[in-house]
């Protein structure tokens, strides 16, 4: 992947400090509330207080932002995997800043920096932060899982790594809108519930499943990529750091989890590309070139992943 950093700059250069008080409060509101509703609603859900219309809601919603930040966030902004129509470019910056991770141009900027210095000094999120020992790698995870957004204190320079979004006039406006598209996110299920069900039974159920048990999978899940697939996982292709592919994780991350082949080859627009590795976000990504909304695509080369193959571990 090409930045703008200069090769000479050390990471401590490339940072700003992370954003001012509301936008960290809003940050621990989005993952610390949703995260603890999942524990009632194991209960709930054994007690039979979900009902098929929220099964629906949640599902919905939950690849609808988990769609925005894979295709849209991280295949198309971060990595340019491959090119779309200006409709499909806004609807995924849309359905990726209702994921409630921070502004897509935010996203991509922490992301690239993220891939230039991975697993070494200057990663925003390596869980061999602190080095190698139980103990360091324990402190090094949780704050690769989700340390590092509620507390950490540097962030990348989207002046640096996301020049071209910040000229990108439709990136920018929805970037500034984050906090508009954020209420609309939490609030949509609520709405759709109560109006479905005609009753505020169905608007808080619609709430609990769809807003706040859905935030909470789809972001412990994109947290995973980068606590969990970096400490474990399959080694199959060769790339310069401890990135590995977590086959569980496949499904809910809809492709995300075949982390090794990414950061071997970061601009592919597959990530699952040996046999049986389902990749939900590769097969949109096909739907979208069909329907003419996505072109240039970067598919899988079977020439270069050949060079990258190593021995299966």
């Amino acid at each position: 992947m090409t930045t703008t950093a200069d090769p000479v700059a050390s990471p401590q250069d490339e940072f700003q400090p992370a954003g001012g008080r509301l936008e960290r409060g809003l940050i621990w509101v989005f993952i610390v509330v949703p995260t603890l509703a999942l524990l009632p609603a194991i209960y709930f859900a054994w007690g039979g207080w979900i009902s098929w219309r929220d099964v629906v809601l949640l599902v919905v919603f939950y690849v609808l932002t988990t769609t925005g930040i894979g295709v849209g966030y991280h295949r198309l902004f971060t990595h340019s995997a491959f090119k779309s129509k200006r409709g499909l470019k806004i609807a995924l910056a849309i359905a990726g800043s209702m994921a409630l991770e921070g502004p897509v141009i935010r996203w991509v900027a922490d992301h690239r920096k993220h891939h230039k210095y991975a697993d070494r000094d200057g990663d925003p999120h390596s869980p061999w932060r602190y080095g190698t020992s139980a103990w360091a790698v324990t402190k090094g995870f949780v704050f690769a899982h989700v340390g590092w957004v509620l507390w950490g204190e540097e962030r990348a320079d989207p002046k640096r790594y996301a020049p071209d979004l910040l000229n990108d006039r439709d990136m920018a406006s929805i970037s500034g809108m984050f906090r508009q598209l954020a209420v609309l996110s939490l609030l949509a299920p609520a709405l759709i519930g109560g109006l479905w069900d005609r009753s505020w039974h169905g608007a808080a159920t619609g709430f609990f499943w769809g807003t706040l048990v859905r935030i909470a999978l789809m972001h412990h899940v994109t947290f995973s990529i980068n606590s969990i697939c970096h400490v474990t996982g399959r080694k199959p292709f060769a790339a310069r750091d401890r990135s590995g592919n977590v086959w569980w994780l496949a499904v809910l991350s809809q492709g995300e989890s075949w982390h090794n082949l990414h950061h071997a080859d970061p601009t592919c627009a597959r990530h699952g590309v040996l046999r049986g590795q389902v990749d939900i976000n590769a097969w949109l990504i096909k739907r979208f070139e069909r329907f003419g909304w996505a072109y240039d695509v970067k598919w899988p080369d079977k020439e270069r992943l050949k060079k990258k193959r190593t021995a299966l571990v």
